[in-house]
């Protein structure tokens, strides 16, 4: 299957860049409206974000229920943030309602839920239930004889999870090519360090195990991500894809990477305009 024509049209590796900056710099402005957020995961994913909704994604602005869709769902509820600021970006969520993120009766909680938000697919929270529905997405759209793709954002916590695997191997058995699985390893979990809380490794080898198509890339090189977008969609073999992103948690604001506990990175009041600053000073061309 090859990628149709996304909605928003196709965009150069620098336009890509810029908009992952005002990724970043939306989430950021959120998160100081109510002084926390998971701002790392927000500037880690960014550039998937980005790549994901002005290259590979086809949709309609205007019309978020459009039949014609690709489906994206985000399996991490937590991550709303970050799809909060995409939305915006895109046009689907109007910018002046920024200010109101996770204030009541605003329509971007601090995790994500479909009833609330234009544009969210799924009610994300306990981990793991993403790829599942995403699977029923998929044979769904097949018996539509839809040419619609599935995306599934998920996390590396995730793949702590049995009924994660038991959607792949669900995937894999319906032979579901529609079917694309995004996951973001920042290796970072509220207890520490995914890879020592419960390590997936070696993660390739056990999505090819369990019959997907799989890559793993740089999450925050935009070149290696918009590849491997294309590549997903072009995969021959009727199976799913896989694509796992190393990303950097905090990427994008140094004084924040460093710091020994990013999961919910704490922000100082006075830091969130330190935060803001920095990001400009890396401002893409």
């Amino acid at each position: 299957m090859m990628k149709p024509t996304s909605a928003i049209g196709p965009l150069s590796n620098v336009s890509l860049a810029r908009r992952a900056w005002n990724i970043r710099r939306k989430a950021l402005l959120m998160g100081e409206v109510q002084g926390q957020g998971y701002i790392g995961q927000a500037l880690g994913v960014a550039d998937v974000l980005a790549a994901s909704y002005f290259h590979a994604l086809n949709y309609r602005p205007d019309d978020p229920e459009w039949e014609g869709r690709d489906r994206f769902l985000l399996s991490i509820g937590h991550y709303a943030i970050a799809l909060y600021a995409v939305l915006m970006e895109a046009g689907i969520l109007p910018e002046d309602e920024l200010e109101t993120y996770g204030m009541d009766d605003s329509r971007m909680p601090m995790s994500g839920m479909a009833s609330y938000t234009p544009g969210m697919e799924i009610t994300g929270g306990s981990l793991g239930h993403g790829l599942g529905i995403a699977v029923g997405m998929a044979m769904g759209l097949k018996r539509k004889n839809s040419s619609s793709f599935v995306y599934n954002l998920m996390s590396d916590g995730e793949l702590g999870e049995g009924s994660t695997w038991e959607a792949a191997m669900a995937g894999a058995h319906h032979k579901l090519d529609n079917l694309i699985c995004l996951i973001d390893f920042n290796n970072q979990q509220a207890d520490g360090k995914s890879t020592e809380m419960l390590s997936s490794e070696p993660l390739e080898a056990k999505w090819e195990a369990f019959g997907w198509h799989v890559q793993r890339v740089d999450g925050n090189d935009m070149e290696a991500v918009v590849a491997a977008l294309d590549a997903a969609r072009a995969v021959a073999e009727s199976k799913p894809r896989a694509i796992v992103f190393d990303t950097r948690m905090c990427k994008g604001v140094p004084f924040l990477e460093t710091r020994e506990i990013t999961h919910f990175v704490r922000v100082e009041p006075d830091e969130w305009s330190k935060a803001l600053a920095v990001l400009e000073e890396g401002t893409p061309a």
